[in-house]
C-alpha cells in the first residue's frame, strides 16, 4: 500500500510509430530535467532513423527550459515537428521566440503533411 504522499506517476512517453516516412513519437505530463530522459532518449534516437520526427505534444501540461533545450537541439538533428501544443507550450514558445524557429502544428496529421 501506498502512503497518502505517493502518486502514481505514468511515464512521459505514449506511443512510437512510423508514418509517411518520419517518426511519431507522443509524450505527456510535465517535461523537466527530472523527467526528460525517457523523451530524449526516444527523440534522439528516432532522429538518427528517420529524416522526419513528429512530436506529439498535445497531452503535455509543462514543459520547462530543459524541455525547450531539447526540442532546439534535435531540430538541427533532423527535420522536427511539433503537433497539437498545448497553451501552455505555445505561451514558451513564443516568450522565447521558438516559435519562430520550430515547426509548430494543429494536429498530427497536419505536422506529417507538412
Amino acid at each position: 500500500m501506498t502512503g497518502a504522499g505517493d502518486a502514481y506517476r505514468p511515464g512521459v512517453l505514449g506511443d512510437a510509430y512510423s508514418a509517411q516516412g518520419g517518426w511519431v513519437v507522443a509524450a505527456r505530463g510535465e517535461l523537466d530535467q527530472d523527467t526528460l530522459a525517457p523523451l530524449e532518449e526516444a527523440l534522439t534516437s528516432a532522429a538518427g532513423r528517420y529524416p522526419m520526427v513528429v512530436l506529439d505534444a498535445g497531452s503535455i501540461t509543462f514543459g520547462d527550459s530543459s524541455f525547450l533545450n531539447l526540442l532546439l537541439r534535435l531540430h538541427h538533428l533532423t527535420v522536427l515537428r511539433i503537433a497539437a501544443p498545448g497553451e501552455q507550450l505555445r505561451r514558451v514558445f513564443a516568450v522565447t521566440g521558438a516559435d519562430t524557429i520550430l515547426s509548430l502544428h494543429a494536429s498530427v496529421e497536419e505536422a506529417l503533411a507538412a
